[in-house]
Parts: structure tokens; sequence; C-alpha cells
């Protein structure tokens, strides 16, 4: 049981990827959609991070006498915090063309935008 609660994270990127593709897919308005592919994002960050951990291992440094030791290998954090400044970055982009969508259009539900003019 107890190897079973330290694998919670494999059960929570698939609820949180999910969750993400629902909004994306099922919600008309905008900014919830955006927020779906937050969600999805959160979801291949938190795989990413949590397959990299190795137990008993230590960051890569190097110190004289050691050989025999164990490292965790810090290149899956170094992507995600590069996908990290990704991820912020199509936020605030997507942020604003949903502002200049609500300035055109007056609304950010989809369905509206496609009817008053919109592709």
């Amino acid at each position: 049981m107890m190897e079973f609660l330290g694998l919670y994270h494999y059960l929570v990127f698939p609820l949180l990827l999910m969750s993400g593709i629902y909004a994306v897919i099922a919600k008309r308005n905008l900014f919830k959609k955006l927020i779906g592919l937050a969600l999805m994002q959160s979801a291949v960050f938190l795989l990413y991070i949590t397959m990299a951990k190795v137990e008993g291992g230590t960051g890569p440094i190097l110190k004289p006498g050691e050989e025999d030791v164990l490292y965790s290998n810090p290149l899956p954090e170094v992507l995600i915090l590069t996908a990290i400044v990704v991820g912020i970055s199509t936020a605030a982009l997507g942020l604003g063309i949903i502002v200049r969508i609500k300035e055109e259009f007056g609304t950010v539900e989809e369905d509206l935008v496609r009817e008053l003019g919109g592709r």
C-alpha cells in the first residue's frame, strides 16, 4: 500500500491532462480554453519532474573521494524551466488576443464571435 501512495503523481497526471483537454474541447469561453491549455502544460510539467526523481540520488556535483555515488539527472528540470517560460509567454499572448477579441466583438464566447463575423 505504501508503494502505491508514493506513485500518486501518476494518477494526478492523467486527471490534470484530461481536465485540460475537456476544457479546451468542451468550453466555449476563450478564457476557459486558455486555462485548459495551462492545465495540460502543468500536467506535463508534473510528469517530467516526477519521472526525473531518482531515489537516493544527489545533485551532480563531483566530490573528491566519492566514486560510486548515484546522481540525479538535472536535464529534465532544466527543460521544464524552459517550458515554464514558454508556457507563461503563451498564456500572455493568449490573454492579449482574448482582450483584443473582447474589444472588437464585445464577448469572449467562441460561438458569438463566429456569429459576429469572426472566422
